[in-house]
């Protein structure tokens, strides 16, 4: 027991076959005798039962309903830790206002406290469904008289004057709180349950138009809200049995109707999975590809800093006017075409300079210059840009290089 209300495992077993962990939110209104037939029903269809029976003033301090969503958030976190497994929360009476809100908002990360990110999305791929069985419930100021005094209370021996002043009392003081921030609240609390579609799981609701307390109208009107929200619900009504009695007086359609919706449950949750767990796949090739280029990045940037440090290394640039005038030729790169282009260390040999006023550049320009050029086939034709180039010239095998040109002599 704690501020706020109780959280204990009605049903814990350790075993594979399992399918997955109810999680049902109570209230004082409904007894817990009356409890234990649910913990019953969802242990005969193979379900855990982890069950937060909150007191009656939660549903009016929402501090008190925060610090129990965080102990039953803390309690199904350590179970969820070890065996991820499907989760459908059910909430019966008054439950969502006194503790259920409270878990969407930390879970969803819209409260004023939240649990670390992982474990914020670790319950929010395992919630697969959600059940209101008499719920949820309109607080409103006229109902405060009638949950002011639940059925344990109302029966307790006594004069009927006190028992009525006793009510009477109660729904005073509450009436005051409606009057101090209470309709605020309120607006919170529907708005919190309409935003749990994001949760992406399918609703089952079980009324009855016989309730006095959570009465068919202000439900139906909830159902129909989560229906143009997109949401996938189920609604199944009675017309005789009263609030939080739909099993007791129906419990053939009540435990068909359960099972069929924790079958499909079962079915989202393992479709979820399978989706992150492609989308992690993904995630994982694109990252392994991104560290396959990061590493051939790297060495690169090795093999040129090794072309460049290299003590006998050295490189030879063209200017901008020879790479411009020069063009590879095309048996080149037909060649680098075949070949893939592998970059390795290399080295070109320093070219000895020669004087030419020397005796031996002398004799070179005396041998290579033409004395007469009578006879050559030479023709001129004006280029875009006005330069002059020769019609029979070729392009020079070799980048860089200046080709030098011979006489017919």
């Amino acid at each position: 027991m704690m501020g706020g209300g109780s959280v204990y495992w009605g049903r814990k077993e350790e075993s594979k076959e399992v399918k997955g962990i109810v999680v049902m939110f109570a209230w004082i209104s409904i007894h817990e005798k009356h409890l234990n037939n649910y913990v019953d029903l969802y242990s005969s269809l193979g379900w855990n039962s982890l069950v937060s029976r909150a007191d009656f003033i939660s549903a009016y301090y929402p501090e008190r309903a925060l610090s129990l969503a965080f102990v039953l958030l803390n309690e199904l976190l350590e179970k969820l830790k070890i065996r991820a497994c499907p989760v459908v929360f059910v909430a019966f009476s008054g439950s969502p206002k006194a503790c259920m809100y409270k878990v969407f908002q930390i879970i969803q990360g819209t409260g004023e406290s939240q649990l670390n990110l992982d474990g914020n999305q670790l319950v929010r791929n395992c919630v697969s469904g959600q059940i209101y069985d008499s719920s949820p419930v309109d607080f409103a100021s006229d109902l405060n008289a009638k949950f002011a005094l639940h059925a344990s209370i109302r029966k307790m021996p006594g004069p009927s004057k006190l028992v009525s002043w006793f009510a009477k009392g109660i729904a005073s003081g509450l009436d005051g709180l409606y009057l101090t921030g209470f309709e605020s609240q309120r607006a919170e609390y529907w708005q919190t349950l309409y935003s749990s579609v994001d949760l992406d799981a399918p609703y089952l609701i079980l009324c009855s138009e016989n309730d006095d307390l959570a009465s068919y109208p202000v439900i139906s009107n909830f159902a129909q809200s989560l229906q143009d929200l997109g949401a996938d619900t189920k609604i199944v009504k009675w017309s005789s049995s009263s609030h939080l009695e739909h099993y007791k007086h129906y419990p053939i359609q009540y435990r068909a109707a359960v099972a069929s919706f924790l079958e499909k449950a079962t079915s989202v949750y393992f479709h979820r999975i399978q989706k992150l767990r492609e989308r992690n796949g993904m995630h994982d090739e694109i990252s392994e590809l991104v560290c396959d280029l990061q590493k051939a990045a790297v060495n690169s940037n090795e093999s040129l800093r090794r072309v460049a440090l290299g003590p006998s290394d050295h490189f030879y640039l063209p200017s901008s006017a020879e790479y411009h005038n020069k063009r590879v030729s095309g048996s080149l790169k037909d060649e680098q075409r075949e070949r893939p282009f592998s970059l390795r260390p290399f080295s070109l040999p320093v070219p000895p300079s020669i004087n030419a006023h020397s005796v031996l550049g002398q004799i070179l320009f005396d041998a290579c210059v033409p004395k007469n050029i009578e006879g050559w086939d030479i023709r001129f034709s004006g280029s875009g840009k006005g330069q002059t180039f020769s019609s029979a010239r070729r392009p020079s095998p070799f980048l860089g290089i200046k080709s030098k040109c011979r006489s017919r002599l």
